[in-house]
């Protein structure tokens, strides 16, 4: 069957969507919009259709709870499609049946129908295709040629000129809003919001996350999903209106917590990811599942969380010395994720950070200095534009403020750091966390692979 395919397995199509990276890199050369995208679904037949779809956006947490919509339902019997970004460790994390890649036949078979559909578009003068664009269509591709039963999507970034807005699902979700990606979305959380209330569809219902604790962060975004929603006839469902997380209890394993959801208290649930801002994204996962499918049975919510597992959320990569890694870049997931790592392991550890150019360093740092003994600051991989001598700055500068004295280390190779933190860790016995950057992240797990 895959003799006459161009692509004999996975790796050599995501080899040739890399050849699309570059213009991807440089996104202010050209305009976002849907128009490549629908055209590339209706030459396909639109495979976004293929089945019923859970569409999720939202600053923090979404790809938690996009996988954890996935988990739920397999754990119900029900094909689940699940789409993420960016990957960790390996491509195929980005298009997976449930928990597991799909076999190599299918990334195959798609992706030579995807390059068939590049060769079919017909794009207007300055249109292009993009390899997000391509990468998502790919994962439609998949999804129809599998035959799955549900797809749960993930936004890329933003949500309304997102490539994978060409969806009509069956429930949209949005997480927490915080200003991110402000040179492309806007620099106010009103603006943002709008962005990610894009994906709200006409009659859909809408299952919102509690807003930001800072009460005027929370008034404007509210204002803006309710306005968007009743002026799509969709219904809301905002978490706190119908949902509580009770007695949440986090252990180095993983966190239990009790659910109350639509009056109902689902006692025990435990999601095998330490934080307790994994207990919340469980809690909306099952809030959007539970809106869609009113009968689906309790006991797939606690057989679903149980089995979950996503690289890079607070991940355990390494027990001796103990090596925790992170995705978070934003302030508000720095803050989550330190507040959850000295609540476990203590102050006085390593910390090994790297986050892309354009994040808000300083704030992050401030965030860090106080908490760990050495500091070691490197680039997150070389995907990503990153500035490191303006975060070994921003921590030099955050710890003269505070008037502490952790030893910071200048490391830019990110090999090295990596080399450097293991070491330290072993030797001191000290708990060693990476985070700042998912691509950091990735770099920490293929070498700790290495060493143990």
């Amino acid at each position: 069957m895959l003799a006459s395919t161009p692509f004999a397995n996975a790796t050599e199509v995501y080899n040739w969507l890399s050849t699309f990276i570059n213009l991807e890199k440089d996104r202010q050369r050209w305009n976002f919009k849907l128009d490549v995208m629908n055209a590339l679904a209706e030459i396909a037949g639109h495979p976004e259709k293929c089945a019923p779809a859970f569409h999720v956006a939202g600053s923090k947490g979404k790809g938690s709870v996009t996988g954890m919509i996935a988990a739920i339902l397999e754990a119900a019997g029900i094909r689940t499609a699940r789409y993420a970004s960016p990957h960790v460790s390996d491509f195929r994390e980005r298009i997976t049946l449930g928990n597991s890649f799909f076999d190599e036949e299918t990334y195959a078979l798609a992706g030579r129908e995807l390059m068939e559909l590049t060769k079919q578009v017909k794009l207007n003068n300055g249109e292009r295709l993009s390899y997000f664009e391509l990468f998502t269509m790919w994962f439609f591709l998949c999804a129809r040629l599998s035959r799955c039963n549900a797809m749960a999507v993930e936004t890329g970034m933003g949500g309304r000129l997102d490539a994978t807005n060409i969806l009509d699902p069956l429930v949209s979700v949005i997480t927490i809003i915080e200003l991110e990606h402000t040179e492309y979305l806007g620099n106010t959380i009103a603006a943002i919001a709008a962005e990610k209330a894009g994906i709200i569809k006409q009659g859909r219902p809408l299952v919102l996350a509690e807003q930001s604790a800072q009460a005027a962060h929370t008034e404007y975004a509210l204002e803006v999903f309710r306005e968007h929603a009743e002026r799509r006839a969709s219904p809301m469902f905002y978490f706190p209106d119908c949902a509580e997380i009770k007695n949440p209890r986090v252990e180095k394993n993983g966190t239990t917590f009790d659910l109350v959801l639509k009056g109902e208290t689902i006692p025990g649930l435990f999601v095998p990811i330490a934080g307790e801002v994994q207990a919340k994204n469980a809690g909306l996962a099952a809030l959007a599942v539970k809106t869609a499918f009113p009968d689906l049975q309790n006991n797939c919510l606690y057989k679903g969380l149980s089995a979950f597992s996503l690289p890079a959320r607070f991940e355990k990569i390494s027990s001796a010395p103990i090596f925790i890694v992170d995705g978070a870049h934003t302030k508000t997931s720095v803050k989550t994720c330190l507040d959850t790592f000295t609540s476990l392991y203590g102050n006085g550890g390593i910390l090994l950070f790297g986050c892309a150019e354009g994040k808000d360093v300083l704030s992050m740092a401030d965030l860090c200095v106080s908490r760990f003994s050495r500091i070691i600051i490197t680039r997150p991989g070389t995907f990503k534009k990153s500035n490191v001598e303006e975060i070994y700055a921003a921590f030099v500068q955050a710890a003269e403020t505070q008037k502490i004295h952790p030893e910071i280390i200048f490391l830019p190779e990110t090999e090295e750091a990596v080399d450097m933190a293991i070491r330290l860790a072993a030797q001191h016995g000290l708990p060693a966390l990476g985070t700042g950057s998912f691509y950091l992240a990735g770099e920490i797990r293929g070498k700790m692979k290495l060493f143990f």
